[in-house]
């Protein structure tokens, strides 16, 4: 293998792929990056089994050929020559030279064909999206799955998807995320349950485009591919828990906060709260206001909201990560916040917006 590439796209282009190099490993050549020179093309692949991403560059190549380099010294390295034409030449030994101005250095390889092959799709079925709603609706849900390896179906996101639209869902015990978006088409109903850590890569690649990506799905896989990056996952196999069962059918009260006043109050009251490993806040609501407190042995908060209160009042706790987490990717000024008791979940809807989401979240137990 010999060729010639511009050192920022091959820069890009490892840091693109690293993420899918695996870090706890029995296998040394998963904590690779396979290269494969061929046609005027370099093809990156990094992959741990869950998760593959391949990205093509453009190279000048004078001979074809392949190898396995060393992930992380080969992306720290070509990090530092962004500016530079790099020239890579693997001799028979599986020694790979790196030259670059007057200057070079070797890695020794391993042979390409100890790497795993990437799963190819044929007759899959798909739905295609606007890049930007895809991203959206990633960011929305995927911090709500639970990060215990005692279930890993909820490590995943449920993704639904009909005739018009796609539905996300994640939770994780405590809590649950929904989001649905609008699709430009699909060809047929399908449901997937995708690694939210893979989603979250998808939505790191994505840019906030109006443009269309097709999305396929096949077996135990989807498939994204972004021009010249192609994202393959493994999805999980189970059934995953029946959310529509969970969601309150009535509420008792009724509350509309200005979603920004609401997200400041919030942060300050967390300051105490944060002491405590269930990050505790209390909500007090009556007569249109929302008074939000905390406590610790250093002192106690008391942030009061102006709201519009809608039914019986009612005192009730939560905690406040979950809020603060999901308040992060709400653009909407006014969001509704629905409770049934002070030991039923609530729910959080926008109000007057054209955002489709809606969480879930189970209060603690005041003492």
């Amino acid at each position: 293998m010999k060729l010639i590439c511009n050192g920022s796209d091959l820069s890009e282009a490892v840091g693109r792929v690293f993420k899918a190099v695996s870090v706890r490993t029995t296998n040394p050549v998963l904590e690779g990056i396979k290269l494969k020179a061929e046609k005027g093309t370099l093809t990156l692949t990094a992959t741990d089994y869950e998760l593959a991403i391949e990205n093509t560059i453009v190279a000048d190549v004078k001979k074809e050929g392949e190898a396995v380099v060393p992930g992380r010294f080969f992306a720290e390295f070509v990090k530092k020559l962004n500016r530079e034409q790099i020239e890579l030449s693997l001799d028979e030994s599986y020694r790979l030279r790196i030259r670059y101005m007057d200057s070079e250095g070797t890695l020794q390889c391993m042979p390409a064909t100890e790497y795993p092959p990437i799963y190819e799709m044929n007759d899959s079925q798909y739905f295609e999206i606007r890049q930007k709603e895809f991203k959206d609706l990633i960011n929305k849900i995927s911090f709500s799955v639970s990060l215990d390896d005692s279930r890993p179906i909820l490590k995943g996101v449920l993704l639904e998807i009909n005739e018009v639209s796609v539905t996300g869902v994640a939770l994780d015990g405590y809590r649950m995320a929904k989001c649905v978006k609008q699709i430009e088409k699909t060809s047929s109903i399908m449901s997937a349950i995708v690694p939210a850590r893979c989603l979250n890569e998808i939505a790191r690649l994505l840019p906030d485009s109006d443009d269309t990506i097709r999305i396929d799905i096949q077996k135990n896989y989807m498939l994204v591919d972004l021009d010249h990056t192609r994202i393959t996952t493994r999805l999980l196999d189970g059934d995953f828990v029946n959310y529509k069962n969970i969601i309150p059918k009535e509420c008792e009260t009724v509350v509309t906060i200005p979603r920004e006043q609401f997200d400041d109050g919030l942060e300050r009251a967390m300051l105490l709260a944060r002491s405590d490993r269930n990050n505790l806040v209390c909500f007090e609501i009556s007569e249109n206001i929302m008074q939000l407190s905390s406590n610790s042995e250093i002192g106690n908060i008391v942030e009061k909201i102006a709201v519009k209160l809608t039914g019986n009042d009612i005192t009730i706790a939560f905690n406040a990560r979950y809020f603060s987490e999901l308040l992060r990717y709400i653009t909407c000024d006014n969001i509704l916040i629905k409770f049934i008791n002070s030991s039923s979940p609530c729910v959080v809807v926008p109000s007057g917006s054209t955002e489709d989401f809606m969480y879930l979240i189970l209060p603690v137990k005041m003492i």
